[in-house]
C-alpha cells in the first residue's frame, strides 16, 4: 500500500526504511529542501540519520499533497509541539475515509495538554478509530541497522492496532498490539522526564544506585498519573513503559538523557538546545507534565524538581537532596507517595 510518512527526522527515516522492507510504497514528507536534494545525491539522510544506505524505492518530497494523495496509511512523525501546525496544512481533498493515521510522537502538547493522538483527531477529519499510536523502546539509530526491536501498536479500536502491526512488523522489527492508547502514549511521553533526570544523574557524577532509583520510581509516576487519566497500570509494566523507560535513560543514542547529562555538568537549557539538531521531546512535555500532575492531584515528585531544575534554575544537587529528604513513606505501585 501507499504510505505517506509525514516528517523525515531520524525515526521517520527509520520507520520509511521498516515500511519499505515489506514492499509498503512510502513518501517521505519534510518540509527541508535540503533533505531532499541530499537523499537524492548520496541515498542518505546525512542531516538525520547520517551513514545509513536509504532503500531507492522511498521517495522524499516538500510536496504535502502529493505525499498524501491516495494513501492507505498516514503516520504522523513531526515533534509533539509542531504536529497541530503542520497537520493544519493538510487540504481535506488529499485525505478519505479509509486511512488509518498512525502516530509515532511521543509527547504531550503544551497548553492544551493532549496526547498526540487527541490533537491528530482534532485537527484532521478522522475519528479516533482510525488513530494508532506507535510506541516503544525503539531508537532510530538502531532500528535502521535492524537492530531486533519489539514496540507496541495501540488504539481504542484493536483491529486498527493491528493493522499496522501487521504493516510494520519485520524479522527484526516486532510489534505488539494493545488498545490502551492512553497509556501507550503517556508512557512514551512521560518515560523522556525521567531520562532527562538519569542524564542529570550521570552529568552531576551521582552513581547507578541513585539512577536505579531515578527509574524504579519515575516508573511509579509514570503508572501514577496514567491511572487518573484512564489508563492501565499494566501498560506501564510493558514496552512503552517500562521497555521504553530502560533505553532512553541508559542509552547514548537518547536525546533526552544527553540533556539533562550536559545540564548536570553545569550547563544551560538553552545552549544545550540550541547545539542539537534533533529535538528532545522531554524538556517541553515536562511543562505538560507538571500541569497535569496539578490538575489530577497526583504527587510527581521527580517531575516536580525536573521542571524546577529545567525552568526555574534550580541546581541538580539541591534537587537531589530535595528528592532524598522528603517525608518518609511506604513502597506500593502508582499511590500518591
Amino acid at each position: 500500500m501507499k504510505v505517506a510518512m509525514i516528517g523525515s527526522g531520524s525515526w521517520g527515516t527509520a520507520l520509511a526504511m521498516v515500511l519499505a522492507e515489506n514492499k509498503h510504497q512510502v513518501h517521505c514528507w519534510t518540509k527541508d529542501a535540503t533533505v531532499v536534494n541530499t537523499v537524492a545525491e548520496t541515498g542518505e539522510n546525512q542531516k538525520y540519520l547520517p551513514g545509513i544506505k536509504l532503500p531507492g524505492e522511498i521517495l522524499f518530497t516538500t510536496d504535502l499533497n502529493a505525499t498524501l494523495q491516495d494513501t492507505e496509511m498516514v503516520v504522523s512523525a513531526v515533534p509533539s509541539q509542531v504536529t497541530r501546525e503542520v497537520l493544519r496544512q493538510i487540504p481535506t481533498e488529499v485525505l478519505n475515509d479509509e486511512q488509518v493515521w498512525v502516530t509515532v510522537s511521543k509527547g504531550i502538547e503544551n497548553n492544551t495538554y493532549k496526547r498526540i493522538s487527541e490533537v491528530i483527531a482534532e485537527t484532521v477529519p478522522v475519528g479516533a478509530e482510525r488513530i494508532v499510536a506507535l510506541s516503544g523502546p525503539s531508537h532510530a539509530e538502531e532500528v535502521a541497522r535492524r537492530i531486533p526491536t519489539a514496540i507496541v501498536s495501540a488504539s481504542v479500536n484493536l483491529n486498527a492496532a493491528q493493522q499496522v502491526q501487521e504493516a510494520f512488523k519485520t524479522p527484526y522489527f516486532r510489534v505488539y498490539a494493545n488498545d490502551d492508547v492512553t497509556g501507550v502514549e503517556l508512557g512514551g511521553a512521560l518515560k523522556n522526564i525521567i531520562a532527562l533526570a538519569a542524564g542529570i544523574c550521570d552529568g552531576a557524577g551521582f552513581g547507578d544506585n541513585t539512577k536505579a532509583a531515578l527509574i524504579t520510581r519515575g516508573l511509579v509516576e509514570m503508572n501514577r498519573l496514567g491511572k487518573k487519566m484512564g489508563a492501565r497500570s499494566d501498560t506501564f509494566a510493558g514496552l512503552s513503559g517500562m521497555g521504553d523507560l530502560i533505553v532512553t535513560c541508559m542509552s547514548r543514542h537518547s536525546r533526552n538523557r544527553h540533556v539533562g547529562e550536559q545540564i548536570g555538568k553545569g550547563r544551560s537549557l538553552q545552549e544545550i538546545l540550541d547545539e542539537m539538531v534533533m529535538v528532545a521531546e522531554g524538556v517541553k512535555t515536562t511543562l505538560s507534565a507538571y500541569e497535569l500532575s496539578r490538575k489530577y492531584g497526583v504527587e510527581m515528585p521527580i517531575t516536580e524538581q525536573i521542571y524546577l531544575t529545567l525552568f526555574k534554575n534550580k541546581p541538580p544537587h539541591q534537587a537531589m537532596v530535595d528528592l532524598m529528604t522528603r517525608e518518609s513513606k511506604v513502597e506500593d505501585w502508582g499511590q500518591s507517595n
